[in-house]
């Protein structure tokens, strides 16, 4: 069995609740104030480390309460913290997000994130089976330097390019898998889509993407997750349940996916369980701590 190797961010999200999310300048009265630990890298980890696969979480926390309490969070989902640094001088990376109708609005400072370098990845020793997971709340360079040390051992790098922003060809280059969404899809090739758009605008916008066997899964919410693997597209239909905060959704079905393939699992079939595991994530408040069990998974794939 290969390992997870998440270089990522690591953040608290201090959750707003509210019947409805805000128009620009306008103030409305929230439910409740709820912290949750999140951060894409963490929660990445959490849902790997969930399907008890071994798991390691790179990254940076700052000296302050978040970052302790943070800390101890994770310790206690057995995710390896010997690479998460405690830097001085900056705060924990936190997430503001407002949750209203089943939908979310995130607003993220980075702090600790933001300082996340090359030298941080140099000490992860990847193997042939492991799998690498980033993505894009920590700086470019050291992402690129991860993957570059995953793809020198041979293991396989999934990245997720979210928060949406441009990449180049050089970090694309180093990966095997990429997760992305509607959103994320459209800022890397150009294309104008919409979640309910058909599905061929998706294979035919993924298409830039797709070089040197590159697998492409794009999450499309409600309809499911549409993945474009070996030159077959197929659609994997998401799961009729009732979602309560869609939050962490993609973080555990990236988490998943990377838990799978670790564990030797085809793709094909890993996409189906982290499909799965998804489901059960937007029904349950926050990021990290939604993240579910091998067993829950397990359990949502035999009914």
């Amino acid at each position: 069995m290969g390992r997870v190797f998440v270089a990522g961010s690591i953040n608290m999200d201090v959750v707003v609740t509210a019947e409805r999310h805000p128009k620009v300048g306008e103030t409305v009265a929230g439910k409740e104030v709820l912290y949750f630990p999140g951060g894409k890298g963490a929660n990445q980890a959490v849902s790997a480390a969930k399907q008890g696969v071994l798991t390691t979480l790179i990254g940076r926390l700052g000296e302050d309460t978040f970052g302790r309490e943070l800390r101890t969070f994770l310790a206690a989902q057995s995710i390896d913290l010997g690479l998460v640094k405690d830097t001085a001088g900056v705060h924990t990376g936190t997430a503001v997000i407002t949750v209203a109708n089943s939908d979310n609005t995130i607003v993220v400072v980075p702090g600790a994130n933001g300082v996340v370098d090359a030298a941080d990845v140099a000490a992860a020793s990847l193997a042939k089976d492991d799998v690498a997971v980033s993505q894009f709340e920590v700086p470019l360079p050291a992402i690129s330097a991860f993957f570059r040390r995953a793809r020198a051992s041979g293991a396989t790098t999934i990245l997720n390019p979210a928060p949406a922003r441009a990449v180049g060809e050089e970090l694309l280059a180093l990966v095997d898998i990429l997760v992305l969404n509607e959103t994320e899809l459209s800022l890397l090739t150009g294309a104008e889509l919409g979640e309910n758009d058909e599905l061929m605008y998706f294979i035919e916008a993924a298409r830039p993407l797709r070089s040197n066997d590159r697998s492409i899964c794009i999450t499309l919410g409600r309809r499911g997750v549409l993945a474009l693997v070996g030159g077959e597209a197929m659609l994997i239909p998401a799961r009729k349940v009732k979602a309560i905060d869609t939050t962490g959704a993609g973080d555990c079905f990236v988490g998943a996916l990377a838990a799978g393939l670790a564990q030797g699992t085809p793709i094909r079939e890993a996409l189906t369980y982290a499909n799965a595991a998804a489901s059960i994530c937007v029904q349950r408040m926050g990021a990290a701590p939604s993240m579910p069990t091998a067993a829950e998974v397990t359990e949502v794939l035999s009914r």
